[in-house]
């Protein structure tokens, strides 16, 4: 007896429960809520639910992330459309619209709150708490009941159903979303576009340094290779001139000794006491003596200024006018013709 009485209060599972199985998302173990998604692995969820499962694993989705399926844990590779670049499955969403439909005729309460979807769960009116909200004013924008339409504050507004407004308004988010969703790839695009133009700024940036440099070092080679030059005409000239004169002071030089040689021989002349001998000796010595004293007077000299190094003297204020206006994008041709016309007023 108990089995029996058992076995009749157990009632078969029906098609439309089965069907109520088939249609519950695996996330909130609920009726899908429409959009619905469908993944790759082909099983569908509620996309308020699967967007934010990925949201709590992925808080930067906008450069895109993995997604795994609550039911077979395939891993989806999203881009930074996140759960929003996923299609819809147009046919699940229309299935559950005719499986509503046929609840609402059949009028079975139980079968009925066993399938409501979530969002079945209707508010009741504040001022009539018998009165379920079933209406929208439009012209309050606000949800209403129906007492309120006919008796209340909303009597001389403008209404209409509120599952069609819920409906349009739904819809209008969704797209809303899909358009920011979109608005926010376009932005993540320019910011990849500004940091690649960031790194070509900073590497033109070094070949513009690496190529001013190189100019630069250029112009130290050839101011180092004209000083050279210059330095080397210098020295020469400093060394021919050392030179004549170290000949001319040794030409000098032997004179004196001859000349002092000459002096000691006509000293002791003198000293000599006989008249005949100091006659001897005083011929030959008086006519040296005067060609000595008269060939001094005609000796070569140095030029006058021949010690100086004036000559050598290198005029730079063109060339530094000219460096000090260099910039990039100039003449070097007009630069110089500017110096020269500065350095002649």
């Amino acid at each position: 007896m108990d089995v029996q009485r058992s076995g009749s209060l157990v009632r078969p599972p029906s098609p439309m429960d089965s069907l109520e199985k088939q249609l519950s998302c695996p996330i909130c173990l609920d009726m899908f809520t429409k959009p619905v998604v469908i993944l790759p692995c082909q099983h569908n969820l509620c996309r308020s639910c699967a967007s934010d499962l990925y949201d709590s694993r992925n808080p930067y989705r906008f450069s895109g992330g993995v997604f795994r399926c609550p039911t077979c844990r395939f891993e989806v590779v999203l881009d930074r459309h996140g759960v929003h670049g996923l299609q819809r499955n147009l046919l699940v969403e229309n299935i559950i619209d005719i499986y509503k439909q046929q609840q609402e005729v059949s009028g079975n309460n139980n079968t009925e709150s066993s399938l409501k979807p979530k969002e079945s769960k209707e508010p009741k009116c504040q001022e009539h708490e018998d009165e379920r909200i079933n209406i929208y004013c439009k012209t309050c924008q606000t949800p209403t009941c129906s007492m309120c339409k006919v008796f209340g504050q909303h009597k001389d507004c403008e209404v209409a159903p509120l599952e069609a407004v819920y409906q349009t308004q739904k819809t209008e988010l969704s797209n809303a979303i899909d358009n920011l969703v979109a608005s926010n790839g376009r932005l993540q695009s320019l910011l990849i576009q500004m940091e690649d133009a960031c790194r070509v700024v900073q590497e033109n940036a070094q070949r513009a340094k690496q190529g001013l440099a190189e100019r630069f070092d250029l112009l130290y080679a050839v101011l180092e290779e004209r000083k050279t030059v210059l330095l080397e005409q210098i020295g020469k000239e400093q060394d021919d001139k050392v030179a004549a004169l170290r000949a001319m002071s040794q030409r000098y030089g032997e004179r004196l000794q001859a000349s002092t040689d000459l002096t000691d021989s006509a000293v002791r002349a003198l000293e000599q006491s006989g008249a005949a001998e100091f006659l001897v000796a005083a011929k030959g010595l008086i006519t040296q003596t005067k060609d000595a004293a008269k060939g001094s007077m005609g000796e070569e000299r140095p030029e006058p200024g021949f010690e100086k190094m004036d000559h050598f003297a290198v005029s730079t204020e063109h060339a530094e006018a000219i460096l000090a206006k260099m910039d990039f994008g100039s003449d070097s041709e007009d630069d110089f013709d500017d110096a020269e016309e500065e350095e002649e007023e």
